[in-house]
Order: C-alpha cells, then sequence, then structure tokens
C-alpha cells in the first residue's frame, strides 16, 4: 500500500512539473489557436539565461526576478514583430515560424555554451526532503514546485475569468474582427498574451533547472510532456491543464516503479489511449 501511495505522490509532485510546462502552451493556443512548436526550446533558453546571470555572479534572487521581465518582454516583442504576421485561420505558417525559432535556439545555445549540461545551485536546497510516516519521503523542491504550479494556475484562472484584460483576452479569442470594432487591437491583446506565456516559461524554466541538468537539445521532449498534459488534460482549462500534467507524472511514476526503463513510455502510451479513447482530454472545459 505505501509503494502505491509513494508512486501517486512521487508522481503528482513530477506531474506539477509538466502542468506548469503546459500552462504557456495551453494559454497561447487558447488564446490565439497557435501550436508553438519552439516552446520546450525557450524554456531551455530562460534556463540558460538563468545560467549566463548566475555565472556573471548575480544573485540568484535577483536573477530570477530579471529573467522574468526579460521573458516578459521578449515575449511580448516577438508576438508584436513576428508571430502576429503569421498568426491567421491557418496554422501552417505559424507551425512554421516556431519550428524555425526551436531550430535556431538549439544551435546558437549549443555554439554559445556547448552541448554539456548544467545547473542552478541552489547550495543544496534540491537535496533536502521531508519523511512522512510510512517512510515516503518528500523533497522540499517538488513540494515548492507543486505550490508555485497551483498558485499560478489559479492566478491564471482568476486572471481570466474575473478581470477586464481576461475579458479582453477571450474576446479577441473568440472572435478578433469584433474586437477590433470595439476599439481593442488584437495585435496588443496577442502579444501580452505572448508576454504573459513567457513568463510562465521562465517560472518552469527556473524550476526545472533547479531540479535537474539542462542541455541544448532538451526543448523538443520538454515541448512533448506539455502538449501530452495539454491534450490529457483537455483544452480550454487551466485546472484541467495542471490535472492532465498530473496524470501524466503519475502514469510515469507507476512505468519507472515497474522498470527504471519503462516510465516515460508509460506516459506516452497513456497519452495516446486518451487521444484514441476521450479526444476532447479527461477534463475538458464545460462552460
Amino acid at each position: 500500500m505505501n509503494a502505491v501511495v509513494n508512486i501517486v505522490v512521487q508522481g503528482a509532485l513530477l506531474g506539477a512539473l509538466y502542468g506548469l510546462f503546459a500552462l504557456g502552451q495551453s494559454l497561447v493556443f487558447g488564446v490565439m489557436r497557435l501550436t508553438n512548436t519552439a516552446h520546450g526550446d525557450f524554456i531551455v533558453l530562460f534556463a540558460f539565461v538563468l545560467f549566463a546571470l548566475t555565472g556573471a555572479h548575480v544573485p540568484l534572487v535577483i536573477a530570477i526576478p530579471v529573467a522574468f521581465v526579460v521573458a516578459f518582454a521578449a515575449g511580448y516583442a516577438l508576438q508584436f514583430a513576428i508571430l502576429n504576421r503569421v498568426s491567421g485561420r491557418d496554422p501552417l505558417p505559424s507551425l512554421i515560424v516556431t519550428f524555425g525559432l526551436s531550430i535556431v535556439i538549439q544551435n546558437v545555445l549549443q555554439q554559445i555554451f556547448s552541448a554539456d549540461p548544467r545547473s542552478l545551485s541552489t547550495g543544496g536546497f534540491e537535496a533536502l526532503s521531508v519523511t512522512l510516516p510510512g517512510g515516503i519521503a518528500i523533497g522540499y523542491l517538488p513540494l515548492v514546485t507543486f505550490a508555485v504550479t497551483v498558485a499560478l494556475t489559479f492566478v491564471l484562472q482568476w486572471l481570466f475569468g474575473r478581470t477586464p484584460l481576461g475579458r479582453a483576452l477571450r474576446a479577441t479569442s473568440d472572435d478578433r474582427e469584433i474586437v477590433q470594432l470595439m476599439g481593442v487591437s488584437h495585435r496588443r491583446m496577442y502579444a501580452l498574451a505572448m508576454g504573459i506565456a513567457f513568463v510562465l516559461i521562465a517560472a518552469a524554466a527556473t524550476l526545472y533547472a533547479m531540479r535537474t541538468a539542462v542541455s541544448p537539445s532538451d526543448g523538443p521532449a520538454l515541448l512533448l510532456y506539455a502538449f501530452e498534459a495539454v491534450i490529457i488534460g483537455g483544452m480550454g482549462s487551466f485546472w484541467g491543464t495542471f490535472a492532465g500534467g498530473v496524470v501524466l507524472g503519475v502514469a510515469q511514476q507507476a512505468g519507472f516503479a515497474f522498470d527504471p526503463g519503462w516510465g516515460i513510455w508509460f506516459g506516452h502510451v497513456l497519452f495516446l489511449a486518451v487521444l484514441v479513447a476521450r479526444p476532447q482530454g479527461l477534463f475538458p472545459k464545460t462552460a
């Protein structure tokens, strides 16, 4: 029984990180119907931004807010200057552009930083844990990741459901031509959405780089986890995205318990099973 509880607990903690990977992707697709194939590479990029800042002897407590500001500005500028030109009813142009960005990011990072993996130093915090009754050990960093993901999911749901900005973003998603007639620029709304998504990406990059070593080629794998979490959870709900990440994490943890080489494969099998049996996801938006 303890083994099952341990799988669920550790899987939920791992899945919270996957949910954080997926929140930015869910936001961008929900507002702009844009599938960002460079999403995972942007996570890696901002991890390396943090490596560069801390390597220049900037304290981590200062480097993280700086990275968030840079992320928002970069996301806003990228959408306003480039992606707005290819956003439309046809998804192919945006797929091609973001795929090209993915290749560029990977190669530039390898040229500048080499292919060697590295991680953020947290002074040993990543190794600290608390032991629950039954011998279940829970790391402090995974707990922080879980809490951050829950908090960000709550903030996003509140932002889109209860604020004028959220209503403007949802209206732009529904019909950008009507929104323009109301005096709202859909280009600026899209840029704001991408800026917020990039802040989420920077948060994911921070916690990911604290948890494990990051290399320039990790982006496609992170994109896959994010995409699977969104599909498993169901489109249209940030809480569904979070739940999809948790379900994916539990599936992987069950695979790891069965055989160390089967964890990732179990997650992929679950994703395919959900896609076949329930294409709308396990927790689709109902209203």
